[in-house]
């Protein structure tokens, strides 16, 4: 039996019957509307549905996604086939599309029954390689093969991939292992890179640039030529009404990409966001083009100075520079003459309905029979005067609106007569009081793109069926016709992403504030001291397509840890100090030690630490009962300290005589000077010096370590809501924890490095972008100050976690002239931020 045959078309009741169907497994609004576009694929759906009585298993988005996945990829496949597959989706065997596209190829060419080993191995299922075996696979072919130089990378991770033993392995942590080698074999990109990097220096910033760590070229242009990206129109292709519009067009392009991240300042930017710029800024600099930051300002009730100024902040941080910072209110006159154009081309109207009448018949909650408003059919004249009365501020807000007439008789809600202006009395931040009227986002966003000749609109798929009257209206009024092409959006799960859920927690005193580093708002992730460049390369990593990604926070984690573990200097920490007298070492004497900041990238440079008489050690360090399987220090043990001079031996304990609780140990230095060859250690442990004359250790006044703020991965489903979802564990404070004297030195050079480079990007930016003559408008402007902050200082406490400094920290010496002598001043208050744990933390759960 083949696919059903479905009917020659679908009426406007059939396709709302189908969405509200395809809504019942998971499916949103949006989703269910595109699955329910296509006759064959819509009624191949449908019977899955009906067939397995799917309404009544309760699955879940994803599980949804991948049966409309099914059912328009699967159509050629026989009914048997297709239960086969909807069988394995719903027992979680294939997880993604990648899966389900393998799981229909394998079985239009494997008649029933099916050989479920050999289904399994073709399609990934249960597929799992350690972190290990992944580098041990990957060292072999980097070692084996004409690797030559980085800009075989690209190549290498694609040449992987087709293989059938990692053709299933998670892309980012193939990408990280494979750069990782790529390091191991040719050193350093920055340092293979030699005269090509300086024949480049005038080109277009990268992402990340202030961070150690450079993003591979090779794996981020992929994105952009490969998928999703990579099948868009060339400039110009996109059908125009007319000839002349494209010609226009192509005389301002000169066919290059324009594109335009279009956010509204209304709230923080957060890590899904980080997507859309890297979208949209990463096409148009790989193609040679441009990219606005366009401030989709329409909407005065909600939207603030502090918003605005953030949101340029983020996009510099992130490494783009727009080409220009633009506003839809820059066109407000343009989109108020449109409107009335529209209005007498009879395709436009004034609607005096509450908003409960219009919902009412636009089909209300149900999306049922739609009614003609009683306004559609008055007289342009009568339009053209009540709009212009809204203008002029006869009308109160919600008393009368500018309707588009659309198709009432279309599937697409977005075609239902949508509201082009309504009435605010709110002051605009740039207009002030001079508009009583503002357009909607629907109004607004086609045309501004219009304007700036955007030659690719890349938005999200919830915007699939805004496309439909961004077209229309284009059209409508005889304007060059952008075309819009949609991706998934990028969610964390085990968090929230919703404003109005963050505003709640900030206010109810969950979080500190916008910027809590259990947020994932951008500016929390940086506050947390998350660099630049491992979000563009954790975006780049997980490629672009048109189905969503939802990920868990421990794959974020890993790919921050995996950024990090190549770039981040490393320092000597003790968490829980215990101290240590080391008997036959003299008072006084100081043995200096140089130590490479990393062992494995040498550009990053050394440290200087001094060892003595009173040393510190970790508490975890030590047991006062030893064991066979354990090989750190003990009573008569002898252990290494990591790059120290030599070994000790604890030859006795002193314990606190109330609690029973070790204070100090004494050691005895293994220096050889007694004659006796002392015994190689088993292991080597943490310790810093105590010389306060020197200024060692560094005291940390706070060490902040951050859990899941959440205890499952979807909190909104928790019941009553969110809060009951909360983790009263999220944050935990560590006092007293030492650092090595490296610290000042690794913290002065990393900011001054941050505040010469941003002032070098700043004074660029300014040059290209004419930033200068806009200072005193309101328009936040690019200044180094936003690409400068404490965060900037990081390392890894060796073998304990990555750390950054916090905003709260006071160190005077970073403030201070650049030949100041770094180090501790008076009223200094170290804080620390746990950016991520040198592996996963089983913590979080928690």
């Amino acid at each position: 039996m083949g696919p059903p045959k479905p009917k020659a078309s679908l009426s406007n009741a059939d396709v709302e019957d189908l969405i509200t169907l395809f809504k019942t497994i998971g499916l949103a609004q949006s989703k269910a509307a595109e699955a329910a576009k296509n006759a064959k694929s819509a009624a191949i759906l449908k019977e899955l549905i009906e067939k397995h009585n799917l309404t009544a298993k309760g699955l879940d988005e994803k599980q949804g996604t991948l049966t409309a996945a099914l059912a328009v990829q699967g159509s050629k496949l026989e009914q048997g086939q297709r239960s086969y597959a909807l069988d394995a989706i719903l027992d979680e065997r294939l997880k993604s599309t990648d899966q389900v596209s393998a799981a229909v190829k394998y079985l239009d060419s494997h008649p029933l029954p099916v050989d479920q080993t050999e289904f399994d191995r073709e399609c990934g299922v249960g597929y799992s390689i350690t972190p290990e075996e992944l580098y041990a696979k990957v060292t072999e072919y980097v070692s084996s093969s004409a690797v030559s130089a980085w800009n075989n990378l690209g190549s290498a991770i694609g040449s992987l991939k087709g293989t059938s033993e990692l053709r299933w392995a998670n892309p980012l942590e193939l990408k990280a292992t494979v750069e990782r080698a790529f390091v191991e074999k040719l050193g350093p990109k920055e340092a293979a890179k030699g005269k090509a990097k300086e024949a480049k220096k005038d080109a277009p910033s990268k992402p990340g640039t202030q961070a150690a760590a450079p993003i591979s070229e090779a794996s981020t242009s992929s994105v952009f030529e490969q998928g999703f990206l990579g099948s868009l129109h060339k400039v110009g292709e996109n059908p125009q009404i007319r000839e002349d519009l494209r010609q226009a067009h192509l005389a301002f392009t000169k066919g290059k990409v324009h594109t335009r991240f279009p956010p509204e300042p209304n709230g923080y930017l957060h890590i899904g966001h980080s997507r859309a710029i890297f979208v949209n800024f990463g096409y148009a600099a790989h193609h040679g083009g441009r990219c606005y930051l366009r401030y989709d300002d329409t909407n005065p009730e909600k939207e603030e100075a502090r918003y605005f100024e953030s949101i340029l902040e983020m996009v510099r941080w992130l490494g783009y520079e727009p080409w220009k910072i633009t506003y839809s209110s820059d066109n407000f006159q343009r989109l108020y003459e449109l409107a009335v154009e529209l209005i007498k081309r009879d395709k436009g109207y004034v609607c005096n309905c509450t908003p409960e009448q219009i919902k009412a018949n636009r089909g209300g909650e149900t999306r049922g029979p739609r009614i003609a408003c009683a306004h559609r059919t008055r007289p342009i004249s009568e339009s053209l005067a009540e709009f212009e009365k809204m203008k002029n501020g006869e009308y109160k807000p919600a008393q009368a609106v500018l309707r588009m007439k659309q198709d009432l008789e279309d599937g697409n809600p977005q075609m239902w007569d949508v509201i082009a202006y309504r009435v605010l009395e709110s002051p605009h931040h740039k207009t002030g009081a001079h508009w009583k009227i503002y357009p909607t986002y629907d109004f607004t966003h086609c045309l501004c793109d219009s304007f700036e000749n955007i030659t690719h609109s890349l938005c999200t798929t919830e915007f699939v069926a805004s496309r439909q009257s961004y077209e229309w209206l284009c059209d409508a009024v005889e304007v060059y016709k952008p075309r819009q092409s949609e991706y998934g959006r990028l969610n964390i799960e085990g968090t929230v992403m919703s404003k109005r859920k963050i505003l709640a927690l900030v206010n109810e005193g969950y979080v500190t504030g916008w910027d809590d580093p259990r947020l994932y708002t951008l500016i929390a992730l940086r506050r947390r001291g998350i660099p630049p460049g491992a979000i563009i390369s954790f975006v780049s990593g997980l490629g672009v397509s048109t189905a969503g990604s939802n990920i868990q926070e421990a794959r974020f984690d890993q790919s921050v840890r995996s950024y990090l573990e190549s770039s981040a200097p490393r320092l000597l920490m003790v968490v829980s100090p215990l101290k240590v007298t080391i008997e036959n070492m003299p008072d006084g004497e100081v043995v200096w030690v140089e130590k490479p900041l990393h062992p494995k990238v040498p550009e990053l440079g050394t440290s200087r630490i001094p060892f003595a008489k009173h040393i510190y050690i970790d508490k975890e360090d030590f047991r006062t009962v030893d064991s066979k399987d354990y090989f750190r220090l003990a009573p008569n043990k002898t252990v290494g300290l990591f790059q120290g001079p030599h070994p000790i031996t604890c030859t006795s304990v002193k314990t606190d005589s109330a609690t029973g609780e070790v204070t100090e140990l004494i050691c005895r230095l293994e220096d050889g000077k007694d004659g006796k060859a002392p015994a190689k250690p088993k292991a080597f442990i943490q310790w810093v010096a105590e010389i306060p004359e020197v200024g060692s250790p560094v005291r940390v006044d706070e060490m902040r370590i951050f859990h899941r703020l959440f205890k499952s991965d979807n909190p909104s489903a928790a019941q009553p809501d969110f809060r009951a979802d909360i983790n009263s564990s999220s944050l935990e404070v560590v006092k007293g924890a030492m650092v090595e004297v490296g610290f000042w030195d690794l913290a002065k050079k990393a900011y001054e490095h941050a505040k010469g480079e941003s002032m070098e990007r700043t004074e660029k930016a300014k040059k290209s972008t004419g930033d200068g003559e806009r200072v005193g408008d309101g328009t936040p402007v690019a200044t180094s100050e936003q690409l400068v902050g404490k965060e900037c200082v990081r390392f890894q406490g060796l073998r304990v976690a990555y750390f950054a400094l916090d905003k709260d920290a006071r160190v005077a010496c970073l403030d201070e002239i650049p030949d100041a002598k770094p180090g501790r001043r008076a009223n200094d208050f170290i804080v620390l931020n746990r950016i991520v744990s040198l592996k996963e933390d089983s913590g979080k759960s928690a």
